[in-house]
């Protein structure tokens, strides 16, 4: 597949309203639902399992359909599209902390490596609460026992809580919990990163994830 009758799309569509369409339906779809999977997933933690573990299967199924869409997606939806090697990546944030970097219309190489921090994170921190949900998956992975077997010394007592469900203590949790603290951490780069290039690009970049519309490109742009 050609970028040719996108680019003639988009030139059209420029020439008509000074917008293109950059971000379609379900990239946006994906990125508001995951926001919103994983803050509840956060704030049901420890208080609502129920509601913790299907959010947290939510985010696990958003992230697999990234995951394919970014292989056979959209123009700007595609990993091959943007995601950059790390010289290229350095190069720009080199360029940003001068205040020289370019304006690209889809993700650029710092938010695309952050996308890729991203959904890793996630995938990490969704496969080992699913870990964590029943003893047995754990004994499914020959490679784990050694790291987690800790986590199911104790005795089942302990094990049960919150009306029965079990609740693993150990490494395995620990690491679990790492994992999201880190997603925090992640976000709070990427909001800012988007605050940033909103303001240094003259744009609303959040408000392009909910219309799929940004500014089309100018001189000097990468389209």
């Amino acid at each position: 597949m050609t970028d040719a009758p996108f680019s003639n799309a988009q030139d059209r569509q420029a020439g008509a309203t000074g917008k293109v369409r950059v971000w379609d339906p379900l990239v946006r779809v994906f990125h508001w639902g995951l926001v919103g999977a994983f803050a509840t997933a956060w704030l049901a933690a420890d208080e609502v399992q129920p509601l913790h573990e299907l959010a947290g299967y939510t985010v696990a199924g958003l992230v697999g359909f990234r995951l394919v869409w970014g292989l056979v997606g959209s123009r700007h939806a595609r990993f091959a599209r943007f995601v950059k090697g790390p010289r290229a990546t350095l190069a720009y944030l080199g360029d940003m902390v001068h205040g020289r970097e370019r304006r690209y219309l889809g993700h650029n190489p710092a938010g695309a490596a952050m996308i890729v921090a991203l959904l890793i994170t996630l995938s990490g921190t969704a496969f080992t609460g699913w870990l964590m949900a029943e003893p047995e998956r754990v004994a499914m992975l020959p490679a784990m026992p050694a790291i987690v077997a800790p986590a199911w010394a104790d005795d089942d007592d302990d094990r049960f809580e919150n009306g029965g469900r079990s609740e693993v203590e150990g490494p395995l949790k620990d690491v679990h919990e790492a994992l999201a603290n880190l997603m925090l951490l992640l976000a709070a780069l990427h909001v800012g990163g988007v605050v940033l290039a909103s303001f240094r690009h003259h744009e609303n970049l959040a408000r392009a994830m909910v219309t799929g519309d940004k500014r089309a490109p100018g001189p000097g742009d990468i389209a």
